[in-house]
């Protein structure tokens, strides 16, 4: 039998978990809180850099300290390719392995399976799909993508879950969820390691009626964190709105929640404002790979001429080591001479920004300003900029 708590600010999730409301918006859900991990605590609202393949692409362990990053995502999917868990388990842990020791969270899987959809095919038993890298046959199960997880070894880990696309039926959405549902059984069931978090995840496509429905099914089960999944797959930003509005609310308050894959200001402070506590996602290093920053809610392409006498820092506000050390004519010129420096310096300063924004949140949060120091982005005519595209 579980354990039932009660509704309070602090509960503990498992001897080695806990969450923290220290808190709360008068006017809104959000919160800020502390979700303490075996690797350390992570101070929400915070935004996560994606390490897919075990590393933050182009930045080391020691760069991505300074950006105040505490919580880092890595890819079970990816790293069952290449190099295989039982390598990154026999290196002592994916922590050992990227040389990382603060909190880490992997996703299942799900998401990059069900991407390969002239790839593989789904059954209720699982996915199998033909390897991108080497065409041999893979068969994925809720069972699998647990054992994959507890050989990796993160802190957090994900229930395995069929992540829709969109735009897509109700009726399949339907069937997919409950899919979802019936695979996160299997999952609690599978999972063997008490140092490790197991979070489920919500879907329900863009049906409000789904989501809560799913929400609450799932919250019987008293898990030590819950996600919210299936969003940012192509629908547009007033849906997801929609989505974590209807969702949010559902899931326990006394618990860490996670909305996976945004990590745009508009759309981060929507959710913050609805009771989301973590974000991740791979705007950041990927639009530094095209020569792209992060300043205050735009983005700037480093490679326009405008920048090649422009010696001043992307942003003079800024702490992080590439605005303390370099000009925006020095990037500019990286990017034109093509040299790996830039992407480096580029993706600390984005990182960086999200990381900085997200605790900015948090500082309005413990000062009950949130409302009014982020008006603009709660704004329900907010526009965000596109920032998941490559910039022109």
């Amino acid at each position: 039998m579980r354990p039932v708590f009660s509704l309070s600010d602090r509960f503990i999730l498992t001897k080695a978990f806990s969450f923290s409301c220290d808190a709360r918006c008068s006017h809104t859900q959000a919160r800020a809180g502390t979700f303490t991990t075996p690797h350390g605590p992570v101070h929400t609202p915070r935004f996560m850099p994606v390490g897919t393949l075990a590393n933050v692409k182009t930045v080391t362990p020691a760069q991505l300290a300074t950006t105040g990053a505490q919580m880092v995502l890595s890819n079970t999917y990816h790293l069952h390719l290449q190099p295989g868990e039982d390598i990154v388990a026999e290196a002592g842990g994916l922590h050992r392995f990227m040389g990382w020791d603060g909190p880490m969270l992997t996703d299942s899987g799900g998401f990059q399976v069900f991407s390969l959809s002239q790839m593989r095919t789904i059954t209720e038993d699982g996915v199998t799909f033909k390897s991108p890298k080497d065409g041999r046959i893979i068969n994925i199960r809720p069972e699998t993508s647990i054992q994959i997880q507890n050989d990796l070894g993160a802190d957090v880990i994900m229930a395995f879950d069929e992540c829709p696309p969109y735009p897509c039926s109700r009726e399949t959405i339907k069937a997919s969820t409950d899919r979802t549902w019936r695979w996160l059984q299997r999952c609690v069931e599978a999972h063997q390691r008490p140092d490790q978090a197991l979070f489920g995840i919500v879907q329900g496509g863009v049906y409000p009626d789904l989501r809560t429905e799913a929400a609450q099914q799932l919250a019987t089960l008293d898990l030590p964190g819950y996600a919210i999944g299936g969003v940012s797959v192509g629908e547009p930003p007033e849906l997801i709105e929609t989505i974590v509005k209807a969702t949010a609310p559902c899931l326990p308050e006394h618990k860490p929640r996670y909305l996976m894959g945004v990590g745009t200001y508009r759309e981060m402070t929507q959710a913050i404002a609805a009771g989301v506590d973590l974000f991740d996602c791979v705007i950041p290093t990927r639009l530094a790979r095209h020569g792209a920053a992060l300043v205050a809610g735009e983005r700037w392409n480093l490679k326009n001429q405008r920048f090649r006498r422009d010696y001043t820092p992307i942003d003079a506000a800024c702490p992080c080591y590439t605005c303390q050390n370099f000009t925006r004519a020095y990037l500019c010129h990286l990017i034109h001479a093509k040299e790996m420096l830039a992407f480096t310096l580029i993706s600390i300063h984005n990182i960086t920004e999200l990381v900085r924004f997200t605790q900015r949140i948090r500082e309005a949060i413990l000062g009950d300003r949130f409302t009014t120091e982020f008006a603009h982005w709660l704004a329900p005519n907010a526009i965000a900029a596109d920032l998941d595209a490559p910039p022109s």
